[in-house]
């Protein structure tokens, strides 16, 4: 019961029925906007050789280019998840989406390193806010018990954007100047970012902002969603979550979970900039086209990650999220690890395969900490701090990982720091997150009595 209002019953069969509606209206729409969102950040791995060789990129330079994006990104991430709690999901996510989609279309057109450093900026200015803001956005939609399941299935969508980008890719590096009369990785550019625009244009039309205005929920359906979300906030601030976005900004626990969280990131950003680099300077192998074999060798570990991350999300529900997130880690170290003893380019991709399906599934079970944490104003603004200082390991770990190799011809040394990273960040998901998901340990209470007031 919440101000007064007793919230509808439903059977356990009413109640999976309305979540499986839920799912299969929301899911699809959000995860589609974090496809297009990552292949666009990340396209640069793709055609990292043929760009290089038109505008005279060394391997730094090239992952300065990836760092860049983030610089923007960071600077607006907290007030786009502000701009998304007072203007609603759906208008704000549309805008950010169709704001990237032009940026990347203008990008095709660089024709020299400084003007892909710039457009590299703008493209993280115009995404800011969109992974902050969509996880922000579950929040309104799934209460703790289904919110686990909701994350594990939205963060699917990162090793799918994988293996959907990297055969795109691959197309148009191979096809691209014969289909659009210009090189190939410009024609990715502009075919991406007109899909990314039409993607924008599907979410204004069809992403409800809140449960309150899905018109495909009936009356108590919106009512129960609503109020059971509203009396776990209201459990967790007696029990100690923040509210305030002043107590989020300031919060000791939260800029820890902010620093863990860059941990897990700093593992997967060197790979989506360098895994088909990475591949081609290992496996002796490859045939001569090996712009296009190394990024279809590229999807590879993301197959196992998808794989991963299923079996790991049943597992995880019934775990503490802490034990869900640090485990996973643990393997994503041991194949980092790993990965620096290969000697050919298939012990190198099976060594990646068990880090990338660690840190995948550790990356999707940590976002249930802070959903425990935050609510309110609070969840807003601290879940938007937590994502914007954890890119700021995708602003440093491409450049460093291409500075090393720069000066020692060799990513083994990149490896092995990442791997450092993420024992630290698992040291302190062990002490500071234990604590965080103490605020929800207590039962929910939520009443399920028949009458609505």
């Amino acid at each position: 019961m919440t101000d007064g209002k007793v919230l509808p019953h439903f059977t356990p069969t009413e109640e999976r029925r309305m979540w499986r509606k839920v799912s299969f209206r929301i899911m699809p729409l959000v995860g589609l906007a974090f496809v297009v969102s990552y292949i666009d950040r990340a396209n640069l791995g793709y055609i990292a050789k043929p760009l290089s060789a038109d505008l005279g990129l060394t391997s730094a330079a090239l992952g300065l280019a990836g760092s860049l994006f983030f610089v923007g990104y960071i600077l607006m991430e907290v007030p786009s998840n502000m701009m998304l709690e007072r203007f609603g999901g759906r208008i704000w996510i549309s805008r950010i989406i169709i704001s990237w989609g032009l940026v990347t279309v203008v990008t095709a057109a660089v024709h020299s390193q400084t003007q892909l450093f710039i457009a590299r900026i703008l493209l993280g200015i115009a995404e800011a806010g969109l992974s902050a803001g969509i996880i922000l956005y579950l929040t309104f939609w799934f209460p703790k018990k289904q919110r686990a399941w909701a994350m594990s299935t939205f963060f699917l969508m990162i090793p799918i954007s994988n293996i959907v980008g990297a055969p795109i890719a691959a197309t148009f590096l191979k096809w691209g100047e014969q289909l659009m009369g210009i090189s190939g990785w410009r024609s990715l550019f502009v075919v991406e970012g007109i899909l990314t625009v039409v993607v924008g244009i599907v979410i204004l039309i069809l992403l409800p902002s809140r449960p309150s205005d899905a018109k495909w929920l009936n009356p108590n359906e919106r009512a129960y969603i609503a109020g059971t979300i509203k009396l776990e906030n209201e459990q967790h601030s007696a029990h100690g979550a923040l509210t305030g976005m002043r107590q989020a900004l300031t919060s000791g626990r939260i800029w820890a979970l902010a620093v863990a969280f860059f941990a897990v990131v700093f593992g997967i950003y060197p790979f989506a900039f360098f895994l088909p680099t990475m591949i081609d300077s290992l496996n002796k192998t490859l045939g001569s086209d090996g712009d296009v074999s190394g990024v279809l060798l590229a999807a590879i570990p993301y197959f196992f990650a998808l794989v991963a991350m299923i079996i790991w999300g049943r597992v995880g529900t019934n775990r503490s999220a802490v034990f869900s997130t640090t485990v996973p880690m643990g393997v994503g170290v041991a194949g980092l690890v790993a990965a620096t003893f290969a000697e050919n380019g298939i012990l190198f991709i099976i060594a990646v395969c068990v880090s990338i399906s660690g840190i995948y599934s550790a990356f999707a079970q940590f976002w249930r900490i802070p959903a425990i944490a935050l609510s309110g104003a609070a969840a807003a603004a601290g879940i938007a701090l937590i994502n914007s200082v954890s890119n700021t390991s995708g602003l440093v770990a491409p450049y460093v990982t291409g500075f090393i190799e720069d000066r020692t011809g060799s990513y083994n040394y990149a490896l092995l720091l990442i791997a450092a990273v993420m024992v630290g960040g698992i040291g302190i998901l062990l002490t500071v997150g234990r604590r965080a998901e103490g605020i929800g340990a207590e039962p929910s209470n939520a009443s399920t009595a028949i009458k609505l007031d």
